[in-house]
């Protein structure tokens, strides 16, 4: 369980966050969505125990490391795939043989040919390198997996073909996940429950339908209906 009970984070006279509360639950796929600024990122930082709050609380249990990914993937450039991947097992201490059965099982789950370990990630593919980010997250199994606008980067094509294996990932994980983004289809992709930002407040807590059926304030309509292809283009494309 990840909890924030009415938390608010000041950076000297700008509020980031102004009495936020939100809950994940073990298993769930939360998604923080929001424009830049909206705070998104301070939450992220707050659970990772990176920010104390000026106010409200967060509680994160069991406590126990968390998988971190950011956006590019924030790989080391002299390491090989590999090695970027097991650096927090031997920073753990495991054996030579537990760290490459790990790396083989996780190369496997996230679709990436074994030889690839071996590249360093500037002969990787943007996806690739994201792909092994999301490895090195997970290295060491933690209950809670944190994604800070992870596709970003990504071009169009490569970026939905992630979604899609990201979201199977996470179904066979069973791992609290809170992944941020101001992508709406990104949103709808993943969250089971997602929290919409604006300016450091929360604007509306749901599903996807509810925000887009049951508005609680105009924004969210106006931020929905941005993202949304004009509707001579709609039914032109028949979506």
């Amino acid at each position: 369980m990840i909890a924030l009970r009415h938390v608010t984070k000041r950076f000297g006279g700008r509020v980031a966050l102004d009495d936020v509360s939100l809950a994940v639950e073990p298993g769930t796929t939360h998604v923080l969505l929001g424009s830049s600024g909206a705070g998104k990122s301070t939450v992220l930082r707050l659970i990772l125990g990176l920010l104390r709050p000026d106010a409200g609380e967060v509680r994160v249990e069991p406590t126990a490391p968390m998988g971190y990914v950011v956006q590019e993937g924030a790989l080391y450039p002299h390491l090989s795939a590999g090695r970027n991947v097991v650096l927090p097992a031997r920073a753990a201490n495991w054996s030579a043989e537990r760290q490459a059965a790990r790396l083989d099982a996780l190369a496997a789950l996230v679709g990436l040919e074994p030889e690839l370990m071996a590249r360093y990630p500037h002969q990787l593919s943007g996806g690739q390198r994201q792909r092994v980010s999301l490895m090195r997250a997970l290295m060491l199994d933690p209950p809670v997996l944190l994604l800070d606008e992870p596709l970003g980067a990504l071009d169009p094509i490569t970026r939905a073909s992630l979604q899609a294996q990201l979201g199977r990932v996470f179904g066979e994980l069973h791992k609290a996940v809170i992944l941020v983004t101001h992508d709406v289809r990104e949103a709808f992709v993943f969250g089971s429950v997602i929290t919409l930002l604006s300016h450091g407040r929360v604007v509306q807590q749901g599903t996807l339908a509810d925000l887009a059926q049951r508005p609680a304030d105009p924004f969210v309509t106006e931020f929905l209906s941005a993202q949304a292809p004009p509707p001579e283009m709609a039914r032109e494309l028949r979506l």
